[in-house]
């Protein structure tokens, strides 16, 4: 072989191993495109909606956590024996998470129904706690023997009023509960608030005194 053949020959093989590699470079490339590709679609993908740590996406849990919302919003207004109820179906739920707080509210639940923690009173809230507690679990007359004891010994505190016009609610007594609202409203006239979305004062929901006495600025917008 000539020099001039042998330097063509090996020219043309540079030209070859170079072709070679430039495929190889874009097959490399489109694997990495590729990759990326996967890995945007893997991204896009979004997590079960949680609440608290507690996820969503069962029906099962979401109407597990709407009881617990509801039963807590009860516990709250001392609502307890309707706590109460709600906090146990919250047990019977998938999720444990919301089981464990349920258990926990449902424990000082039960202590707060104990009128045993009551049974010597001596202040005007020691009376109210107790009359609370006797109207929670429907013992009326014992409810408003220790009410009427705490309102006598703090005639000024409004959340004893507006206690003793749930009970009279309770308890069939339009005229009594619509006295002591209002004067529980012109203590603290918040109680106007509450008492819009109170269900204790669903008896009087038809009475006109009771949507006057909680919606005056309809009669100013009136006149």
């Amino acid at each position: 072989m000539t020099q001039l053949s042998a330097s063509v020959s090996i020219r043309n093989m540079a030209k070859a191993r170079k072709a070679s590699g430039g495929s190889a470079h874009h097959s490399g490339g489109a694997r990495h495109s590729s990759s990326k590709s996967q890995k945007k679609k893997t991204l896009g993908t979004p997590p079960p909606a949680q609440r608290g740590g507690v996820e969503l996406v069962d029906p099962r849990v979401q109407g597990q956590l709407k009881t617990y919302d509801e039963a807590l919003a009860l516990f709250h207004q001392q609502k307890f024996a309707r706590a109460k109820q709600g906090l146990e179906e919250v047990l019977k739920g998938p999720s444990k998470e919301l089981a464990d707080r349920a258990r926990m509210h449902l424990k000082i639940t039960e202590q707060r129904m104990r009128p045993s923690q009551e049974q010597n009173p001596r202040s005007a809230e020691d009376y109210y706690q107790r009359g609370v507690a006797m109207m929670n679990i429907g013992r009326w007359d014992e409810a408003r023997e220790n009410l009427d004891k705490a309102r006598k010994a703090a005639p000024k505190s409004d959340h004893i009023h507006y206690a003793l016009a749930a009970l009279d609610c309770l308890t069939g007594e339009a005229d009594s509960a619509l006295e002591n609202l209002k004067v529980a409203i012109q203590l603290r006239p918040e109680n106007r608030y509450h008492a819009r979305n109170d269900e204790d004062f669903a008896f009087l929901q038809e009475d006109p005194r009771f949507t006057e006495l909680l919606y005056p600025e309809k009669d100013g917008l009136a006149s």
